[in-house]
Parts: C-alpha cells; sequence; structure tokens
C-alpha cells in the first residue's frame, strides 16, 4: 500500500514517513507522538504559492492558516517558503514574532479579537488586521489613533454560500458567528462605516466559506458574490478594492470516503478561484485585485500522522472490540466533537491483512473518548504501535491537559532525521501555574 511517495510501507513492513521508520522513531521519542513530513508541508505551500505566480502574475499571496498547527517551526518554515501567514490570537502572534516572522505579512483574524490582542497586534506591526465587528473597528482605530499611524483593515464579509460540510465549519451560511452579510445589506453598512474611519485604511474583504470542501463549484460562486458587491461599493461609494481574500477551506483526505487529492491536484482549485476573479472583473470592469488565499489544513494534515502503543484490550462478544491506546480525546478531540473519521493502521505490521473491525479508545475517563469506532485492522496485540493517518491540522492545536495528560510532543521529519518542534511536557509542567494558598497548606 502506497500513500504517497514520502509516505509508504518499507521493506520491513513498517509504516514510514519522510523516510523515517514510524517504529523506530515511537522506540526513539516515545508515544503518543505527532510526526510532521516537512517535505509534504514545503510542497503544498510550493504549489499555491507557484500557481498564483503563475496564473496570477504573482500578484497575490498564500498565508498559511496556522490555526491548523501553530508553532515556531511552522511559521520558519512559511517564512523560507516565501508566503504570509494568517493568526487568530495574540498567543499565535506571539509564537509567529518569537520565530522571526515578517509582521508586514500577517494577517490577524478571530471574530471577538480582545482589546489586548489588538494593541499587541498594533505593537507589532501587523500588516493587516480583518474587522469582523464593529467594536473591533473602533477598538483598532483608537489604538491607531493613539500611535498616530494608519492600519490596514479587511472586510469579513459572508456571501451566503452554503457548502457541502459539516455544519459546526461551514462559516458563510447566514446563521454565522463570522463576517457581516451581504445580502441584508450589513456589509454596505460596515463598508461605510470603516471609510469614514480617519486611522483605517480600508483594503478590501475577506470572505472564507467553510472547511474541508472539494467541490471547486462553492469557491467560485463565494467569488461570483464577492465580485457582485465589490462592484455595487465601487458605484455607491466610489470605493475600489485593493484585496480580496478568499479564504481557504480546501478538503483533504482522511478516509477512502473522500477525495485524494495529489499534492498538484491543489491547483485546479486555485486555478478556477484565479479564473473566476478575472472573469469577474471583466464583467464589471474591475481593477484586478491583489488575491489572498489562507490554505492550513490542506498544507498540513495530511502532512501528519498520529503514533500510539496499544495498551488494554478489550471485546464484548457481539457488540464490539475495543483496542486502548496511550492517546485519546485529549490529544485528538475530533472525534468526540465532529464524529470525524480517520484512517489508521498497525504502524509495525502494516503490510498485514486487516481482519477485524476495532474502536481505538483513549485512556481519559470518558465513555465517549475515542479516536474513531470504525477502523479496520489486523488483530492487535498490547505493545503494537498503532498509526492514524491525516492528524496534522486541528490535532495538536486543539489538544488539552484533560485528566491531566500530556499534550504529546511533535516531531519534523527530514531525510529520514527527526528533531523535536514541540517538546515533551512533565509533570512540574503541569502544575507549573497551580497556586496553594498558604491557608490550605
Amino acid at each position: 500500500m502506497n500513500f504517497r511517495n514520502t509516505l509508504k510501507i518499507n521493506e520491513k513492513g513498517h509504516l514510514e514517513i519522510g523516510g523515517a521508520d514510524c517504529v523506530e522513531l515511537a522506540k526513539q521519542f516515545g508515544t503518543p507522538l505527532y510526526v510532521y513530513d516537512e517535505a509534504h508541508i514545503r510542497n503544498m505551500m510550493r504549489v499555491y504559492r507557484e500557481t498564483i505566480e503563475e496564473e496570477y502574475a504573482g500578484r497575490g499571496l498564500v498565508l498559511y492558516a496556522s490555526k491548523a498547527f501553530s508553532c515556531e517551526a511552522m511559521y520558519a518554515i512559511a517564512k523560507s517558503e516565501g508566503i504570509g501567514a494568517d493568526v487568530v490570537s495574540g498567543g499565535e502572534l506571539y509564537t509567529a514574532m518569537q520565530a522571526g516572522f515578517p509582521a508586514r505579512d500577517i494577517y490577524m483574524h478571530g471574530n471577538n479579537k480582545l482589546p489586548q490582542e489588538i494593541s499587541y497586534a498594533l505593537d507589532c506591526g501587523v500588516g493587516t488586521i480583518v474587522v469582523d465587528a464593529y467594536s473591533e473597528a473602533d477598538l483598532i482605530e483608537a489604538e491607531a489613533q493613539r500611535r498616530g499611524v494608519i492600519q490596514n483593515v479587511l472586510l469579513r464579509i459572508n456571501p451566503g454560500v452554503e457548502a457541502h460540510t459539516h455544519a459546526y465549519v461551514q462559516t458563510a451560511t447566514p446563521d454565522s458567528k463570522f463576517g457581516f452579510s451581504i445580502q441584508d445589506g450589513a456589509a454596505e453598512q460596515i463598508t461605510r462605516y470603516v471609510l469614514a474611519r480617519k486611522h483605517l485604511r480600508l483594503m478590501g474583504y475577506h470572505c472564507h466559506i467553510g472547511s474541508q470542501i472539494f467541490e471547486k463549484q462553492s469557491f467560485v460562486l463565494a467569488v461570483e458574490k464577492c465580485l457582485k458587491f465589490m462592484a455595487e461599493m465601487r458605484q455607491k461609494l466610489n470605493f475600489e478594492t485593493e484585496e480580496l481574500n478568499m479564504g481557504g477551506g480546501f478538503g483533504v483526505w482522511y478516509t477512502d470516503a473522500d477525495a485524494k487529492i495529489p499534492a498538484e491536484g491543489y491547483r485546479d482549485y486555485l486555478s478556477a478561484l484565479i479564473a473566476a476573479v478575472k472573469k469577474g472583473c471583466a464583467d464589471y470592469n474591475l481593477r484586478l485585485p491583489r488575491i489572498l488565499i489562507e490554505p492550513g489544513r490542506s498544507i498540513v494534515a495530511e502532512a501528519g500522522v498520529t503514533l500510539y502503543t496499544v495498551g488494554a484490550i478489550r471485546e464484548i462478544p457481539g457488540l464490539r472490540k475495543y483496542v486502548a491506546i496511550d492517546g485519546g480525546m485529549f490529544e485528538n478531540p475530533r472525534f468526540c466533537l465532529y464524529r470525524s473519521k480517520y484512517t489508521a493502521l498497525l504502524a509495525n505490521r502494516a503490510a498485514e491483512p486487516c481482519t477485524e473491525r476495532v474502536s481505538l479508545a483513549g485512556k481519559c475517563c470518558e465513555s465517549g473518548d475515542l479516536i474513531g469506532d470504525d477502523f479496520n485492522l489486523p488483530a492487535a496485540n498490547t505493545g503494537d504501535i498503532v498509526a492514524v493517518l491525516t492528524t496534522g491540522a486541528y490535532n495538536y492545536s486543539m489538544a488539552s491537559n484533560y485528566n491531566r495528560n500530556f499534550i504529546p510532543p511533535a516531531v519534523l521529519v527530514k531525510d529520514g532525521k527527526a528533531e523535536y518542534i514541540v517538546k515533551p511536557q512533565t509533570y512540574e509542567d503541569l502544575v507549573r501555574n497551580d497556586v496553594l494558598p498558604a491557608r490550605l497548606k
């Protein structure tokens, strides 16, 4: 079974990622362990960047949507590949700055940015802030005035496109906590409001219709609605859009129920989006805006594998078989949140045929603590190494210390060599912020 050229089953029958044997990685670093393939990450970044360079004369910028996986190494890779980043919190911004990422190429998102986050963003010199509320516009205006600067902003607008994906990750439906609706006039009202602010420079609009989307037509439809709105704003307000950020959301493979898109296949999504922008601008006689896109999941999801060690095994005749691992909802809550599906295999017996359908159970004291309930595996034994694929996005990002378990470390693999990019936690880390009042001692 070959998944891609950097993820395969080697001659020992072991799963291999980036030239490194997953069984050896488990021995060296322990489990649970997040493993990231640097070559795959870089290749995906280049696919997006080169498509804009070739098909849009380089008049655009790829932004790595770092909420998918944020650590200093990821920002360093993005910087070296010549792309920007988007951040959604002060913590992500701080991480990017610690990595030496250029602030001018950072776009800050979020539907409820805190005053201290906005202040910090201006202190750092963040290139653009995406406004998602009137209160944010006022806060940014006040902070910019205090510093005597003019801050570039985009407005997050909602085109009302319902992409075919999980309801929890649709972000442009009429009932959404994100964005100003085009349909009900809210987008026009906030445009008027921001244009009247002296210390805000409105560059254009941001739109993101959701995540894990496979159909190109959803992106094309969103572009068409945004361009129609841009034409209306030029006619009504004499405002010419300079930047159009169409977000991300491109789907990735988790199981065979999903399309398996090769890296080069993602060019098609961006090509369709670019073609729609060109056509719409020609139809409305608009100046071509600078295009921005924000892929996150599609850059890191399939680059990531999580390794576990099998512990207890419990079979309930006629019902199901539980294979317990040393991870769980504390390091991957996505099944609990979305019933997300994954593909798993035994990394140390990856070439063996699957003979059982099992549930992978976590170690938390919760009945619902599962990584999934429908995995086809060989008959597992205590001590086997389980690999769950496509865990590079929103796994480490959502991890917690629930039950005072450790958030697993992460390693980056390149040419068969692995290095920590997130160190292991210790028991001391778990109690570092605890305070024991004197009266309780």
